[in-house]
């Protein structure tokens, strides 16, 4: 029988060679595992189902607050429920994600003949982009409070103009009216009820740039042995976007992948570290951004949601108050002047004034 070592040594390259062999095949291992049985945990969620939703979550947001100063949950690769391990991050439905409270999409259209299908790379998601446009159209129908940004990038072709197919699309799935028509960043008011395009393809203006945001996107995770610095990354970002120009939208995608570490692996091992980071901050009152996951979970989702600014809003309610108070008090104080000049008048009147005579008229 052979020993351990001289089987080593009949493997070209040596030891060296089999260990790097094994190291592959436990990835691999790794892989298979863990691409079986649905998990549904506070931060990670691959069943059909959220297990809570919260369709109507921005009504609360005052009106003249800025849409960069709100903290939203968001997707990437929204649509990408189909092709196996490597193209799947979402197991949720596009209706599904909308009401447990996801705002930003991130939708990939592949070109061809003046159609648009929604792809993973080389997975076509079984949908195109009228679904999509169809989708949020009806959501937004029944949850005017809310809006919905979405990234619109071409996939897979390369045909750099997509934006006369995307108008078209619009046309026809929705409305016109239903678009943002701005690059400008709008106020929770101007916002309701209005699909955001983050336009990321060339032409004219259909709302907002994709590229005038500030994004964390470090999405190549060659091996699950590199989360830690995906990780890093991600938490860097959400840092500064803590203390940001509030003029400017964040977005921070906590999703990676690679040859040995697919989208879910990451996903099982990112978002862990992303919900026990968002748990350790006792300061509810802070912007994130976008944050944009794989695979979320209906408690992570509501976590991001927690995070609104309402200094601004308690702010402008002591303001309001103050200066009413205010008001009041200069009413009050102009009416004493006034009564004491009229009473001065009057003495002054009867002063000169006999009012002898004027008791006999």
């Amino acid at each position: 029988m052979r020993t351990d070592q001289s089987m080593m040594g009949g493997i070209r390259g040596g030891p060296g060679k089999m260990q790097k062999m094994i190291i592959e095949l436990l990835v691999l291992v790794g892989i298979i595992g863990l691409s079986h049985g649905a998990i549904q945990r506070p931060d990670y969620d691959d069943t059909p189902n959220p297990e809570f939703l919260n369709p109507s979550w921005m009504a609360s947001i005052p009106d003249d607050q800025p849409l960069s100063e709100v903290t939203m949950p968001g997707t990437h690769n929204t649509m990408a429920l189909y092709g196996g391990v490597y193209a799947e991050c979402q197991t949720w439905n596009l209706a599904s994600q909308l009401r447990a409270g996801v705002r930003f999409l991130d939708i990939r259209v592949r070109h061809l003949g003046g159609n648009l299908t929604i792809h993973h790379s080389v997975s076509y998601q079984r949908a195109h982009f009228g679904h999509v446009l169809e989708g949020v159209a009806d959501f937004l129908r029944e949850y005017p409070s809310e809006t919905v940004l979405m990234r619109v990038k071409e996939e897979l072709s390369e045909t750099y103009n997509i934006y006369g197919a995307v108008v078209d699309y619009i046309h026809r799935y929705a409305n016109w009216d239903l678009l943002w028509h701005s690059r400008l960043v709008p106020s929770m008011g101007e916002a309701r009820g209005k699909l955001i395009v983050l336009q990321d393809f060339s032409g004219p203006d259909l709302g907002m740039r994709y590229g005038s945001l500030d994004k964390a996107d470090h999405w190549k995770v060659p091996t699950l042995l590199h989360v830690k610095e995906k990780w890093k990354s991600v938490y860097e970002h959400l840092e500064v976007a803590l203390s940001g120009n509030r003029s400017q939208i964040f977005l921070t995608y906590s999703s990676g992948a690679g040859l040995f570490a697919y989208p879910r692996a990451v996903a099982q091992r990112v978002n862990p570290q992303l919900y026990d980071y968002l748990n350790a901050k006792t300061d509810l009152n802070q912007r994130l951004g976008i944050v944009c996951m794989d695979f979320p979970a209906a408690p992570i989702i509501q976590m991001i949601i927690n995070f609104q600014l309402r200094e601004a809003k308690k702010s402008r309610q002591a303001i309001n108050i103050v200066f009413g108070k205010a008001s009041l008090k200069n009413v009050i104080s102009s009416l004493k002047k006034k009564i004491l000049m009229v009473i001065s008048e009057l003495v002054k009147y009867k002063g000169s004034v006999d009012w002898s005579m004027t008791g006999n008229q």
